[in-house]
């Protein structure tokens, strides 16, 4: 954790000594009664958090906030639906990239039954989210979705953004081609299958340009960092 991140609600009750957060401050960072550490409240202001004391089942913080956080990137990433643990990877790699939303859709070769799995039913996506937030040094969250189709998904993006699908096999080019500066961006990656005839022609219509990373197929949660990153190094407002 580079910064410990707390619900707005949280930052008025102790810390329970079994919370990971108070393992962190005591066994990793090595704080004392005292000591000052980098805290935020998620989607709020951060600055330092103050070691009051230490009892055996708690501990007792203060805070002095200093300012709220800067909007996260205009890149709104669409990504269908995967194996679990590659969700959980596109979750905290694309949080701490700094995207403002992460969408993952049903697709024509995706397992269903992705989208019912414990990573979505019992909240343990959000625990991803904060994890790379902490990465990031900041307190901005991304919004997400889950289990909405392609089709419904994109016709509610960002009318003006620039919009670019992955795609191995009819890409007019490399993602880096055309790649306009202060812009906003909607990225579509398919699932672990790739998209099918039928949606490529749906995101044809939708105004996406079909854009390749080099001939090399990517695993998802790789092409997703990539295609990313490629985007913030070309604007000017990253």
């Amino acid at each position: 954790m580079n910064i410990i991140l707390f619900e707005s609600d949280e930052i008025e009750r102790p810390l329970p000594m079994d919370d990971e957060r108070a393992r962190h401050l005591l066994e990793v960072l090595g704080r004392k009664t005292g000591d000052s550490f980098d805290a935020g409240i998620l989607n709020g202001p951060k600055g330092k958090g103050i070691l009051k004391s230490i009892e055996n089942d708690k501990l007792t913080l203060a805070f002095e906030w200093l300012g709220e956080e800067p909007p996260l990137f205009p890149i709104d990433l669409v990504v269908g639906l995967s194996r679990p643990q590659t969700n959980r990877k596109i979750l905290q790699e694309a949080t701490s990239l700094g995207v403002r939303s992460i969408h993952f859709v049903t697709t024509d070769r995706g397992e269903l039954s992705y989208a019912t799995s414990r990573l979505w039913t019992t909240g343990e996506w959000r625990r991803h989210l904060v994890a790379g937030t902490a990465q990031a040094f900041t307190t901005r969250i991304p919004d997400i979705s889950f289990g909405k189709s392609l089709s419904e998904t994109v016709k509610k993006l960002d009318t003006y953004s620039e919009r670019i699908a992955l795609d191995n096999y009819e890409a007019t080019g490399p993602l880096v081609d055309k790649l306009e500066d202060n812009n906003s961006f909607a990225i579509c990656v398919g699932s672990e299958r790739g998209w099918t005839g039928d949606e490529r022609n749906l995101l044809r219509e939708s105004g996406f340009r079909l854009a390749h990373l080099g001939e090399r197929p990517l695993r998802t949660e790789t092409a997703v960092v990539a295609a990313v990153s490629i985007v913030l190094s070309q604007q000017s407002w990253r």
